[in-house]
């Protein structure tokens, strides 16, 4: 299947730096010059956890590509951007991760297109009561489907990628090189603390969730002889919209959340961001292999 034209983004074609972003929400935190101008490829990047990292990656000034089924949620991420001076702006695919010809008919457009990424957050997932579904509820379709979108377009969007990286990697480093920060790529996957509490009414999200770190530590293996570091991070309550909506609108929730928690707030979807800011950057240069926990104290490590 043929994917949809990407939307594209800046008509900046000068070689100037931009002027500094009027708007930009980030500026406090830190600023990380490995990610300028490095392609960065986010998958169900139209909404919460994903789409603070599409802002926080494009106000790096970063190329960021996101993929997700949202088309208007998409639009509204960039036009918000836009208004705070971004450049170059985020493109946007539409994407449905859980359709393997689509998701390799759109990889294929951004590699013809780009060449390469240069970093590749798995980010998409079923989220709110989508998640949620007891076992005594789960069917054969319902078990495929969310295999699907919480854990298989990684393996698969992973393989594509790295081959990639693999490429763009031996062509454009010496391989004797003894630089501590030569690198291929950065990967990070999205997990969640779900399967370390544990939870209860959301078997198929656990399980997808407990794999994707397994997955992690093999891939990291795997190409690290390529130079590619695979990390995950697993948060925990994140405050984005859809959760407020259909989770974190029930106050017993929220007090038992709090009560589990060291810390005594709520955790936002930019907290995680910043996390993965991290791990695609060249400060984390020697970190793979690892899974970081975002959760306020909840479980606290892996």
């Amino acid at each position: 299947m043929s994917s949809s034209a990407p939307e594209s983004s800046s008509n900046n074609n000068n070689n100037n730096p931009p002027p500094p972003s009027p708007k930009n929400p980030h500026a406090q935190f830190a600023q990380y010059p490995s990610l300028k101008s490095k392609i960065i490829l986010i998958t169900g990047g139209a909404e919460g956890i994903g789409a603070s990292c599409v802002s926080q990656f494009a106000h790096q000034n970063s190329q960021v590509l996101f993929l997700d089924i949202s088309t208007s949620s998409a639009h509204h991420l960039i036009s918000r951007l836009r208004e705070e001076g971004v450049s170059p702006l985020p493109i946007f695919y539409h994407c449905d991760v859980t359709n393997l010809p689509q998701l390799q008919s759109v990889c294929e457009e951004i590699l013809q297109t780009f060449g390469k990424v240069d970093v590749l957050v798995n980010n998409a997932a079923a989220a709110g009561q989508l998640a949620r579904e007891a076992t005594q509820d789960v069917t054969e379709e319902t078990f495929q489907w969310g295999v699907n979108v919480n854990l298989r377009h990684i393996l698969f969007l992973t393989k594509w990628i790295a081959h990639s990286m693999i490429s763009s990697s031996s062509s454009e480093n010496d391989t004797t090189t003894t630089s501590p920060t030569r690198t291929g790529g950065s990967i990070i996957n999205m997990g969640s603390i779900t399967w370390r509490i544990p939870s209860t009414g959301v078997p198929v999200y656990a399980m997808c969730k407990a794999a994707i770190m397994g997955l992690t530590r093999t891939h990291a293996r795997e190409f690290g002889t390529h130079g590619i570091r695979v990390n995950s991070v697993l948060p925990g309550s994140i405050a984005t919209a859809r959760q407020l909506e259909e989770v974190l609108s029930d106050e017993k929730y929220v007090r038992e959340t709090l009560e589990a928690q060291a810390l005594k707030r709520m955790l936002g979807p930019d907290e995680v961001g910043r996390l993965v800011l991290f791990l695609a950057s060249e400060d984390a240069s020697a970190i793979t292999g690892s899974n970081y926990v975002c959760d306020g104290g909840w479980v606290g490590d892996v």
